[in-house]
């Protein structure tokens, strides 16, 4: 890998862990005699036009910081057609257990000095006319949408805990939502290419590039960032404790034996919410979906081979 890379970081990734992690890669590039410089991100969107301005310089955009930061970059050096790399610094680092990258953020620097580009899937996600936003791991509406708002302010949990915790809390006050659910370019074995809408009262609906979500959470076993499709997940009505049996089950993917968990697959995924509901992407709200209004559609689309991503091993 001989291009120059741009170190973009988000400072608050993983409250503070990002500069910790920047410090020892840098040191590990500079020891590798890579070319590289680093820019401090505000916010998503500023992160988002860091990466355009890398893209133009010719530069490997690459994200240090946690999914958030992850899946914002991933999407802006798609757009603009650059290299991407991935300095895992989060809670959670979800995006960097399905790719193969280490979670030490030197050894991830040392892998992106050695690595070689291999093309991987990612998402497109709109409402209510607003332009398509991409993302790289998963979308999800319910109850995960709102339990990630509630881990995201939670100062006392660290690690990946913060999200079962924040689950658990809103499942104590969580009423009952109809979810319906069209599903598109369906590859299983027998079914068509649009089938019935799936309509449902539950608690969730994620659509999955990635197997993990909400820090080690194995959501999607068979999800594969390569394979031009995207999983879905319908977590169906049940007591509340069978919720909190699929929340253990979850760690492993064991809840997909659950009948409340039914997986399909499908190219373009179109949700709608019986009131009032968030939707969120690699561990960060949707602007278009906070909330999503009942009734409003959630439009998601595989984006097939859409970056370019530096890895040690074909994914």
């Amino acid at each position: 890998m001989e291009r120059s890379l741009c170190l973009i970081v988000n400072p608050q990734a993983g409250h503070g862990r990002a500069r910790t992690a920047l410090s020892s890669a840098v040191s590990a590039l500079a020891a590798a005699g890579a070319g590289h410089r680093v820019v401090e991100s505000a916010s998503l969107d500023h992160a988002r036009e860091l990466a355009a301005l890398a893209a133009g310089r010719g530069e490997v955009v690459v994200a240090v910081g946690g999914d958030g930061t992850a899946g914002a970059l991933a999407g802006a050096a798609a757009a603009a057609g650059a290299w991407y790399g991935l300095i895992p610094a989060g809670r959670g680092n979800d995006l960097a257990t399905v790719l193969g990258i280490p979670h030490d953020p030197a050894a991830a620097a040392q892998a992106l000095v050695r690595a070689r580009a291999s093309a991987i899937d990612l998402i497109g996600v709109s409402a209510s006319g607003r332009p398509e936003q991409i993302v790289a791991g998963s979308v999800y509406a319910g109850l995960p949408a709102l339990a990630g708002q509630v881990a995201n302010s939670t100062r006392l949990l660290r690690g990946s805990l913060v999200y079962s915790a924040a689950a658990l809390r809103v499942l104590a006050r969580w009423r009952p939502v109809t979810f319906t659910v069209q599903i598109s370019g369906q590859q299983a074995p027998g079914e068509p290419e649009q089938a019935a809408p799936h309509e449902f009262p539950g608690y969730a609906v994620v659509v999955a590039n990635s197997a993990y979500f909400g820090g080690g959470m194995l959501v999607a076993p068979p999800a594969q960032v390569n394979d031009g499709v995207l999983d879905v997940v319908l977590m169906r009505h049940a007591s509340k404790l069978t919720f909190v049996s699929a929340l253990m089950a979850i760690k492993d993917g064991s809840h997909v034996r659950l009948p409340q968990i039914a997986l399909h697959r499908g190219s373009e995924v179109t949700i709608t919410m019986s009131r009032d509901l968030p939707a969120a992407a690699d561990g960060e709200a949707l602007p278009c979906a906070s909330p999503l209004a009942a009734g409003t559609p959630l439009t998601v689309r595989v984006l097939p081979a859409a970056l370019q991503v530096l890895l040690l091993r074909e994914t």
